[in-house]
């Protein structure tokens, strides 16, 4: 297949915008993977920081970074990601370049507990309200289940609403396959 799948096309863009020395955002840690992405992408003078609610998610990412001996590259939050800015060191808030969301439930997780639209536009907001030109956002919407698809339309109206002075946004997403393929928005701040 030439086209790239979702998650590698995302990885793609975060490595477009995201350089050595770079602070970069992962707001649903999750298992860690993106976490561990973003902190090879950020070098050793950068920072990645992450944002999870579940103790879970947590402890699967401090153990991947460890596994890796990245942990120093990453300060890991049990909070939502719409107080990121909150968490966040004000005078590091100029140097995001890049942030990754992947939507809906842990992976092997409790499904009960999703992510929901008020919080991550919230997120999205803040984090645009505070990154420079050409830094990226991306947000894996994962919509397989009904907490995903109320999110995945709140999502979709508020992005289609973003002034195209102030940001372009990109929807990559295979149209032909069944089961709510999960589908990407990324967000270029102008």
């Amino acid at each position: 297949m030439k086209l790239e799948r979702v998650l590698p096309y995302s990885k793609k863009l975060l490595n477009l915008a995201i350089s050595e020395g770079d602070i970069a955002v992962d707001c649903t840690i999750g298992n860690g993977h993106d976490t561990l992405f973003l902190a090879e992408l950020v070098g050793e003078i950068g920072h990645v920081y992450g944002f999870d609610i579940q103790d879970e998610a947590i402890h699967q990412t401090k153990s991947l970074l460890d596994e890796h001996q990245l942990a120093n590259r990453a300060t890991l939050n049990k909070i939502s990601h719409e107080h990121l800015l909150d968490t966040i060191p004000p005078e590091k808030h100029e140097h995001i370049r890049g942030a990754v969301f992947n939507l809906g439930y842990l992976p092997g997780g409790d499904k009960a507990i999703v992510t929901v639209p008020e919080s991550t536009i919230t997120a999205v907001d803040k984090l645009l309200s505070v990154m420079k030109k050409e830094a990226i956002i991306v947000l894996v919407v994962y919509h397989g289940h009904p907490e995903g698809q109320l999110e995945r339309d709140a999502l979709l109206e508020y992005v289609s609403m973003l002034d195209q002075k102030k940001a372009h946004v990109l929807q990559y997403q295979f149209m032909n396959q069944k089961n709510n393929a999960p589908f990407i928005i990324a967000i270029e701040k102008n």
